[in-house]
């Protein structure tokens, strides 16, 4: 067992001052939000959407990792707190890139809309050790993850490329940098207790289903006008094909012909991922319903037969699949979003073409395209980099390779840290996948004392989660209580998020 020193409340504590004080010194309201420059506020255009997206964060993310039979305090606990101190963290990250003159960070609706999008980025990272790291690791871990992701963030953007989803941004570098940090902390022994049972799978699904039904808040919410409105639609025909086609793939690849409740717990996600890139873009309904369904394929198939050679050549412990869900379509997002950019064209989206590719505005040297572009959209359009569509595909397969480069070697790097005993404490084989090792839990799951023969006569009336747990001599000397039978719920399943 770790040692225990107040080390997290400490850590914890010293985190938020650091925060308290960061805030004080740097941060301001945009003008937009200060009473004193009367701007207009963009809470009513933002506040719906942005709230989509922070269920999925609270309650979609930390749900969906609670397949694991005895992690559930720690999938939604570890969740929130990591959440709450990453919101805070990246809207200063990414505030430091966009410093005004005064040297002040300008905090609006956008801001905190960008924080929770950053923070999904630490939350993917978390699904790839999920079970393998103390609270302090996953604290050290966000903290750098998001410096090195603001950093990123700020290069893409420097290479005007469009990715309003964040698949790119956000998905590919959340899951790479996570799957180079659990190599870094290196493959755990097998462990039991990483399985799961047929009530903590329901609980997943919770995750699962509200992921699902808020993801075109999360594609769409930074959008405005008419790119918002096809960001929702693209979104959504691409998650109902995905996950039509995830369960088909599901029971195609099992010898059974069953559907495995790991596939359908994340595959059915994959559209949503794939589809972020290329949200507001012409890719048409039809292009819409392929992409989510190549994606739900792309995605099953990863779980069943990619994971294992990952596992066993790269060693490389994946324990949510983050690969599968957020890493393979997210490099699919890319590569779609290049596609539509080298065949972007007015024909269809007539001169909305330099507002949807900025960098294909004319340059300077060209005034005579600069200037009809401007009499066909407004006097105040700045020149841009005058790039052909198929430059600009080029750029979007840049910043792909780009982020995929800077996250592995930067996980590796904070992967080799967070490992040092000499900084912060390991889990042992005992503490893996376990809530008993940081939260206090009922008796019964942490494998307590004995109910009392007096206290067991009453347990008649209880749940049968409780009933299972008494142990022999207890139920014995409890006047034969009736034996109830739910097998799916008294036994772990065989079927594991990594089996292999």
């Amino acid at each position: 067992m770790i040692r225990r020193c107040g080390g997290t409340a400490g850590g914890l504590l010293a985190a938020q001052l650091a925060l308290i004080v960061l805030y004080g010194v740097l941060t301001k309201y945009d003008r937009v939000v200060d009473p004193k420059t009367a701007g207009v506020s963009d809470l009513e255009s933002y506040y719906p959407m942005f709230q989509d997206v922070h269920v999925m964060i609270f309650v979609g993310f930390g749900f969906l990792m609670m397949f694991l039979r005895k992690y559930g305090y720690s999938s939604v606990g570890f969740t929130l707190m990591l959440g709450a101190l990453m919101v805070q963290w990246a809207a200063l990250c990414q505030g430091f890139f966009k410093l005004q003159s005064d040297g002040k960070i300008y905090l609006s609706m956008i801001s905190l809309f960008n924080a929770d999008v950053a923070t999904a980025a630490v939350l993917i990272s978390f699904g790839a050790v999920l079970g393998k790291t103390t609270p302090l690791q996953l604290v050290a871990m966000g903290t750098v993850e998001m410096v090195f992701f603001a950093a990123n963030e700020y290069l893409c953007h420097t290479l005007n490329i469009v990715d309003l989803g964040g698949s790119i941004i956000v998905h590919v570098f959340g899951a790479y940098f996570g799957l180079a940090v659990s190599r870094a902390l290196g493959r755990p022994a097998e462990n039991s207790k990483e399985s799961s049972t047929y009530t903590s799978d329901m609980f997943a699904m919770i995750g699962t289903v509200f992921l699902w039904l808020f993801w075109p808040s999360f594609n769409g919410g930074l959008a405005s006008g008419h790119a918002r409105h096809r960001a929702v639609i693209n979104t959504y025909l691409a998650l109902a094909s995905g996950c039509v086609v995830a369960y088909a793939v599901s029971s195609l690849s099992q010898r059974a012909g069953k559907f495995n409740m790991v596939h359908v717990q994340n595959a059915t996600l994959a559209g949503g991922v794939a589809m972020g890139t290329a949200a507001d873009l012409m890719v048409q309904p039809v292009g819409a319903l392929i992409i989510g369904g190549l994606a739900g394929a792309l995605s099953v198939l990863g779980y069943a037969f990619l994971q294992p050679v990952i596992l066993n050549r790269l060693k490389v412990h994946d324990t949510c699949g983050v690969h599968n869900l957020h890493g393979m379509p997210g490099v699919m997002a890319a590569i779609v979003s290049a596609v539509m950019a080298g065949i972007a064209s007015q024909n269809d989206y007539g001169w909305q073409l330099y507002v949807q590719f900025p960098a294909l505005i004319p340059r300077d040297d060209q005034p005579e395209e600069l200037d009809t572009v401007r009499s066909s959209l407004s006097a105040a359009v700045e020149p841009g980099l005058g790039r052909t569509p198929l430059q600009q595909a080029g750029y979007q397969l840049a910043a792909l390779a780009m982020t995929l480069v800077v996250s592995v070697i930067t996980g590796t790097i904070t992967g080799f840290l967070i490992r040092q005993d000499k900084l912060l404490h390991q889990l042992g084989k005992e503490g893996l996948f376990e809530d008993a090792t940081f939260w206090e839990v009922p008796d019964e799951e942490s494998g307590g004392s004995e109910v009392s023969p007096s206290a067991a006569a009453n347990l008649t009336t209880m749940t049968l989660g409780t009933v299972r747990k008494l142990s022999a001599s207890s139920v014995e000397a409890a006047n034969n209580i009736p034996t109830l039978s739910a097998e799916a719920d008294r036994e772990p399943r065989d079927e594991t998020h990594n089996k292999w």
